[in-house]
């Protein structure tokens, strides 16, 4: 916001925005001559007096902590009445991640961005697209005697995500792909079948969905990208394992978004390209 305000003005519209914090908390000029160590006729001063004249930083720092809000707020250097903590609060958050498939912190933060771009970089292939024999694969042995009931939970949900109307990208690095393919690595005893029936899906999906549904594989050597899904506008949340880590703070959705961006343009295989590469994939493909 523009902070060149004249001097007669701030010490009015600290006057308006300390009456109103006041009122807000239900605090007495009393109470809140006693939290801030100030006579309480100088606090009612600060309240009534007509002047050009802005309390010392002690005091304005001494009533934004006792009323809840940022100084810069009082002061009218901020249009947010928030503090510094809170803001930052409001603007990130963590929380658990369980080894599961969709669970249910996924789908609220696809639901609420439903309509919106969904930019992902999946941490492997991303479960959007998986067959249900990979999802028991890759799942069952951490879900136990519940494999089923929750293979099945996360299939409803994600036919559900498909039918929203937004437009998913999906970057990953070239090599998650090779390695399906040829069994390598993470997906070390995948049977054969498993791995042709998942990269017809992949093809079939590609080619169906496009362009709603583009994916983009890139070079690791040159470029890297933590595993993140991009919610529009809204929020970035980046997969740290154990847990999610969620902000909404526009600068870093910017941020992460212009990096994703970067991943599209430099990729190796475009969207177009991709379904060709899986055929070749797929020719060359053995147990």
């Amino acid at each position: 916001m523009d902070t060149k305000i004249d001097k007669r003005v701030r010490a009015q519209q600290f006057r308006e925005r300390l009456n109103r914090a006041l009122g807000e908390r239900g605090m007495s000029q009393s109470a809140l001559a006693r939290q801030t160590g100030v006579d309480r006729s100088t606090i009612s001063q600060l309240l009534t007096d007509d002047g050009a004249r802005l309390p010392n930083a002690h005091v304005v720092g001494s009533c934004a902590s006792a009323l809840g809000v940022s100084a810069d707020w009082l002061l009218s250097l901020s249009d947010r009445p928030e503090s510094a903590a809170e803001l930052l609060a409001s603007s990130m958050s963590v929380t658990e991640a369980p080894r599961a498939l969709v669970d249910e912190r996924i789908f609220e933060w696809h639901r609420e961005a439903a309509g919106y771009k969904i930019r992902h970089v999946p941490a492997a292939l991303p479960d959007l697209l998986k067959t249900r024999a990979l999802l028991e694969w890759e799942y069952a042995p951490h879900l136990g005697r519940t494999a089923d009931q929750a293979i099945g939970a996360s299939e409803d949900r994600l036919s559900l995500m498909r039918q929203a109307q937004s437009d998913y990208e999906i970057a990953m690095p070239l090599y998650e792909l090779e390695s399906f393919a040829n069994a390598c690595g993470y997906y070390e005893g995948l049977p054969l079948d498993i791995r042709l029936e998942q990269l017809d899906h992949f093809e079939r999906l590609c080619t169906q969905l496009y362009p709603r549904l583009r994916i983009y594989l890139f070079d690791a050597k040159r470029l890297f990208a933590s595993p993140v899904t991009i919610f529009g506008p809204l929020l970035c949340v980046f997969y740290a394992g154990s847990h999610y880590m969620a902000f909404r703070d526009r600068e870093r959705i910017e941020t992460f978004t212009n990096h994703f961006d970067q991943l599209i343009r430099e990729a190796d295989l475009t969207a177009r390209q991709l379904p060709e590469r899986l055929r070749a994939w797929k020719t060359g493909i053995r147990d």
